[in-house]
Formats: C-alpha cells, sequence, structure tokens
C-alpha cells in the first residue's frame, strides 16, 4: 500500500472529483438579526481564492485574509417574522427569508420567499449528500425540538414559546448567513433555489436531523472510519493533529456549553427570587407605620424590580450570546470531523482500487503462463480500466485533502472573529448592567440612610 496522508471510503463507483469546481472562500457574515438591519447595516463580504495545488497546502491565515480581499461582492440574508400556520398538531411556523444582494446569477437585487423549518433541513441534507465529499464544511442547521415546537402548536403565546420561536429564528439566520458566506456553497442550485423560488417541494426525511440524530450520523460515520480495516500511513501529522485539535476543542466546549445552561438556570430563578422578594418588600412598606422606613422599604422594592429586569437581561444575554455561539460551533466542529472522515474515505477508496489492479494484475499474469490468448485481451481490458481509476482516484485524494487544509484554515479565522465579537458584545452586555446596577443601588443610598 502507499503511504499517504488521509480520505474516506465510498461504494459509489463514479469518481469524486469528475468536474473541476471553482474554489472560493469568503470572510465571516456579520449576525443581522433584523430585516430593517438588512437595509441599514454593513454587507456580507465574500471573496473568492484561486484554486491552489498540492504544494502550495500549507497556506497561513494572514495569506487567506490578503486573497480574500479580491473579487467582494454582496450578498445578505435576513430570516423574520415568523409567523404560525394552523391550529393544532397539524400547525408549523413559516418564516420570512429576505435577500439582497448585487450577483448576477440572481434575477433580482432583493427578494423574499416563505419557508418552512422542514426547508432548511431540507437544503442541508442535500448540500451535506454533495459538498461534504468534496472536503468542504457544510454548516448544520438548529437542532430540531420535539417538545418545543409542540408547546408552541398546541400551547398559547407563552414566554417559553416565545423564546423558543425567536431562538430557532435567530438559529435559522445564523445558518443561512453561514452557507451564503461560502461562494462554493451559494454556488450549488439548491441554494439559489432556496433563497429564490416561491414553492419548494416539500422536504422528506429530515426526522435524522434533529440534534440526537445529527450527533447519531456523525458518530456513525466516525466508528465505520475507526472499523476500517486499513489504517492510513500519514506521512505528514498535519491532519492527524488538527483532528485531534477539533475532538479536543469539541469536548471542551460541551463543557462549557452545560455551564452556562446552568447560569441561565440560575439567572432565571434568581429572577423568579427577586421578583418575589420585590413584593414581599412593597406589601411590608405598605403596612409599615413609621413614614420613613415605609417609603425606604417600597424605594427597596422598586429597585429589587428593576433587579429583576436586570437579571433577566442577563440571562438572555447568557442564552442568546453566548450559550447559542457554543451550541453553534459544537455543532459546526461536528461538521468539520465529517470533512476529514471523507478524507480517510477517498484514501480507503484509492487504496482499494490499487489493491484490485494488483489483483488483476496476478490474474493476467497466470493467464499468460497458462497460454490462454482468449481471455488474455479482457483481461488487459480490465488493468487498462483500473489504472485509470486508480490515477483518478488518487488525485481525488490528493484534491479532497487540499480542500481540508482550505477549510479548515478559513474555519479557524471565521471561529476566531466570531467568538470575539459574540464575547466583547457579551461582556459590554454585563458591563452596561453592572453600571445600571450601581446606578440604582446609588439612587436608593439616600432613602436608606434617611430612615429615623
Amino acid at each position: 500500500m502507499t503511504s499517504r496522508s488521509n480520505a474516506v471510503l465510498s461504494d459509489d463507483e463514479n469518481y469524486l472529483f469528475a468536474a473541476t469546481s471553482v474554489e472560493q472562500y469568503v470572510e465571516n457574515p456579520t449576525s443581522k438579526t433584523r430585516e430593517d438591519q438588512l437595509q441599514s447595516s454593513g454587507p456580507i463580504r465574500l471573496s473568492s481564492l484561486t484554486p491552489s495545488s498540492a504544494a502550495s497546502q500549507l497556506k497561513s491565515m494572514e495569506q487567506l485574509e490578503e486573497e480574500e480581499a479580491r473579487d467582494d461582492f454582496i450578498v445578505d440574508v435576513a430570516v423574520t417574522n415568523p409567523e404560525k400556520v394552523g391550529e393544532g398538531m397539524n400547525a408549523y411556523m413559516v418564516y420570512k427569508v429576505a435577500t439582497r444582494t448585487t450577483l448576477p446569477m440572481f434575477r433580482n437585487r432583493t427578494f423574499s420567499v416563505r419557508r418552512r423549518f422542514s426547508d432548511f433541513l431540507g437544503l442541508y441534507e442535500k448540500l451535506s449528500e454533495k459538498q461534504s465529499l468534496y472536503g468542504y464544511i457544510v454548516p448544520p442547521p438548529p437542532e430540531k425540538s420535539v417538545v418545543g415546537m409542540t408547546k408552541v402548536k398546541v400551547g398559547k403565546d407563552d414566554p417559553a414559546s416565545a423564546e423558543f420561536v425567536e431562538r430557532r429564528r435567530l438559529g435559522l439566520e445564523r445558518y443561512l448567513q453561514r452557507v451564503v458566506s461560502h461562494p462554493l456553497l451559494l454556488q450549488d442550485p439548491d441554494v439559489r433555489e432556496f433563497l429564490e423560488r416561491d414553492e419548494l417541494p416539500r422536504a422528506v426525511s429530515t426526522q435524522a436531523l434533529s440534534g440526537a440524530g445529527f450527533l447519531k450520523m456523525i458518530n456513525k460515520a466516525s466508528d465505520a472510519v475507526n472499523k476500517m480495516s486499513v489504517k492510513i500511513n500519514e506521512s505528514e501529522t498535519w491532519f492527524e493533529d488538527k483532528l485531534q485539535e477539533v475532538e479536543s476543542e469539541e469536548q471542551q466546549l460541551r463543557k462549557l456549553h452545560s455551564v452556562v445552561d446552568s447560569l441561565v438556570i440560575h439567572r432565571k430563578e434568581l429572577c423568579w427570587n427577586t421578583s418575589v422578594f420585590s413584593k414581599s418588600m412593597a406589601m411590608l412598606g405598605t403596612c409599615e407605620e413609621n413614614t420613613a422606613l415605609s417609603r425606604a422599604l417600597c424605594q427597596l422594592a422598586e429597585v429589587e424590580d428593576k433587579m429583576e429586569q436586570l437579571h433577566q437581561g442577563q440571562a438572555a444575554s447568557d442564552f442568546f450570546i453566548f450559550a447559542e455561539l457554543l451550541g453553534d460551533y459544537i455543532r459546526l466542529l461536528g461538521a468539520v470531523r465529517v470533512c476529514f472522515e471523507h478524507r480517510v474515505r477517498a484514501w480507503q477508496r484509492w487504496q482499494e482500487a490499487q489493491s484490485i489492479l494488483q489483483k488483476k494484475r496476478e490474474v493476467e499474469a497466470k493467464l499468460l503462463w497458462a497460454n490462454k490468448p482468449d481471455k488474455l485481451q479482457q483481461a488487459k481490458e480490465e488493468i487498462t480500466e483500473w489504472e485509470a481509476r486508480v490515477t483518478q482516484y488518487e488525485r481525488d485524494f490528493d484534491r479532497i485533502g487540499v480542500s481540508v487544509r482550505k477549510e479548515f484554515l478559513r474555519f479557524e479565522k471565521e471561529k476566531s472573529k466570531d467568538f470575539k465579537s459574540q464575547i466583547v458584545k457579551y461582556l459590554e452586555s454585563q458591563l452596561n448592567s453592572q453600571q445600571r446596577r450601581i446606578t440604582f443601588w446609588e439612587a436608593f443610598l439616600p432613602e436608606a440612610q434617611a430612615i429615623a
């Protein structure tokens, strides 16, 4: 067996890279959460990179940034106006997907369509089936939640249902923004159809794309790779090292996500307890005969009521800014692992083809030895066919290696930008909350000191 760096085996006998595709890379989009931001905020910048050969795989992030500065174009996507259609268990949510672009591939510069959640899952399924094979990272959509959606279907408008709908809307928006910020995915006909076509065929078989289903799919692929009898003897350690980094980072993010979830629960409990305390102080103030003390207790109740609102804001920041960011990147790291596993399969495919070719040559030698010219011609034709396959599979493996390298560098760069942006936003919200808390207590201090 030839020693190479790794890729994944496919039962499909068609060549993986039969057609050449343009390789382009992008900067991460600025998050937009409202349709009015679509018109006022800065655009998502997409840039193209020239295809690089296997010899130029070791590109630094700085080099990628220089290349991304070329050929900028604009595409903005926002998911807005969630609307419940129908009643009872047959009800479902539809979302407005609004797009603004300067790309000539679209019929108009601004347009919008209505999409169901299952349509988003269907788009992911189509992209994953096609683009993952080439080593491209396909962003996963938000997780399916049967419990959350059931409450929306049968329940009335309550805070929990509203929070679930808003969480899903934001998740779908981030998902689409990541898809359209990748030029290769944006060029996919299914993406253009999703953004432009008024009505889509009903997406089916999306049950496996729930949160548990997505993890099960990734783990199943990992198990299949681990059970392969032929292991890769890497000529370099880059792929192995990066895969270990991804797996380790995924575990750490899961632990952090669990801690942040606990923090959100704690904040919500604090909100409820603060509300109870505020009401108790208000009742006590109305019963107190001492005028100064009564006024101070009532003022304290007002301050605690403001504290409850601050706690609610902090809980929202913990959840929508921090927890959702962690959840997105846990799923994205799973998608990165899938790319590495497809590279392993491509290597296995190439090695199996070499093994079959060797057996064909052995058959040819036996036919020559046995002097059977009637079967010799067919054996030669089969050898020629498998030699072509071995050559093609080797090229496929080299190309997917280049793609995985580029995708990983791009992913690392965008991850750094996302975390920096969101953590700064989170810290600013916490700082603002603390400053308001200080202001409220300073305003209350004279009342407390005035108690006779």
